[in-house]
């Protein structure tokens, strides 16, 4: 990321409460082998936590946002000496009245900096942090203002009951697909209106399309398929929860797993260079879209870095939105697109957003 980006662009709280990637094709993607030393893009630190069940000796967390690495190294405590239950309660996945007393256990095993920062913001723990960031307000904006306006809540849970590829189509071509959907959906997704209330303006700056056509036609396509009977991304965006439905770091078979090595995460505030000059290069990398905000000249400086620091062999992982970018086209003598795989991952991923899903090897 551009330091003239950060230094435009406010860090000074929760963007992202949660990581809205699919962690389950970050991993196939990766597919990192025990004792892998990893780079991750903290964001909520959801996927960082997920990238513990390859058994790595390192997954380090990086991030320019001090804020988003406090709320990394709450959870990070949470899962360390909380129960799966006692967790899904704290973060609030789950209704509690217990989160302040809760916290006060914990905050003695956050650092100083972190351990002020959420007694500045204990509203934040009461409330659940899952539902603190930036982006999750714009969600929730839209689940309980905008789409009452549209469809009720039965019919919105109609659409995400289980029911065959069939009804699925017939469903949402004769009861979703209304006028009303197609013109409030689209003014809401607006470039102007994301940037506003859900990503920051700055973020949208290298983006030449219709962003409201663009995000209507891939939420139309997963509405349309089974897929959104049992995406989680998609139950959190229509109705403001997760219902039933957890990321894959909370999930019963993962948990004890990423518990067991949470010991092995650290966190680091700063740059990916700042990553490299302190642990050297890497197997594998979780990028997440950190391109979007790049344009070429940095994207091109960027992709240089990245390719020289990771080691023979190893794997990047990203994701475009709605910017292409994708380093074995501008370094294909480093790198090496895993274009079938690549395509596999994107047609099953939960962020059903974006456009491709890019794995990468170096050569």
């Amino acid at each position: 990321m551009s330091k003239n980006l950060t230094d435009k662009v406010s860090f000074a709280f929760i963007r992202y409460a949660n990581c809205w990637e699919d962690a389950n094709i970050l991993l196939e993607g990766l597919n990192p082998k025990p004792g892998g030393k990893i780079l991750s893009i903290g964001s909520a630190g959801d996927n960082s936590f997920s990238l513990l069940v390859s058994e790595p000796d390192l997954v380090l967390a990086v991030d320019v946002n001090k804020i988003q690495l406090h709320l990394i190294e709450l959870k990070k405590v949470g899962i360390e000496e909380l129960s799966h239950g006692e967790l899904l309660a704290f973060l609030g996945f789950r209704p509690a009245s217990s989160r302040e007393a809760t916290f006060h256990s914990l905050k003695n095993s956050l650092r100083e900096e972190t351990r002020k920062y959420w007694e500045h913001h204990i509203k934040q723990i009461r409330e659940g942090v899952i539902s603190q960031g930036k982006f999750e307000h714009y969600f929730q904006l839209f689940s309980k203002r905008v789409l009452p306006w549209i469809h009720s809540k039965k019919t919105t849970e109609q659409l995400l009951q289980v029911k065959s590829a069939a009804e699925q189509q017939v469903f949402y071509d004769k009861h979703w697909n209304t006028w009303r959907w197609r013109l409030l959906f689209k003014i809401f997704f607006s470039k102007f209106v994301m940037g506003r209330f859900g990503r920051d303006p700055e973020f949208l700056r290298e983006v030449k399309l219709s962003v409201g056509e663009y995000i209507f036609q891939k939420a139309a396509k997963q509405l349309q398929s089974v897929l959104a009977q049992n995406n989680f991304i998609l139950r959190y965006n229509l109705t403001g929860n997760y219902g039933d439905m957890l990321p894959h770091y909370l999930q019963p078979q993962n948990f004890e797993k990423i518990k067991s090595n949470i010991h092995k995460i650290k966190l680091l505030e700063g740059y990916a260079e700042d990553a490299f000059r302190q642990y050297g290069q890497f197997d594998y990398m979780n990028l997440s879209d950190i391109f979007e905000y790049m344009d070429q000249s940095l994207f091109e400086k960027v992709a240089q870095q990245l390719t020289d620091n990771t080691l023979p062999n190893g794997r990047l992982a990203y994701w475009n939105l709605m910017v292409p970018r994708r380093i074995s086209e501008i370094l294909p003598q480093k790198m090496a697109h895993q274009q079938t795989l690549s395509q596999t991952l994107s047609d099953k991923d939960k962020g059903f957003f974006y456009n491709q899903f890019v794995v990468e090897e170096k050569i």
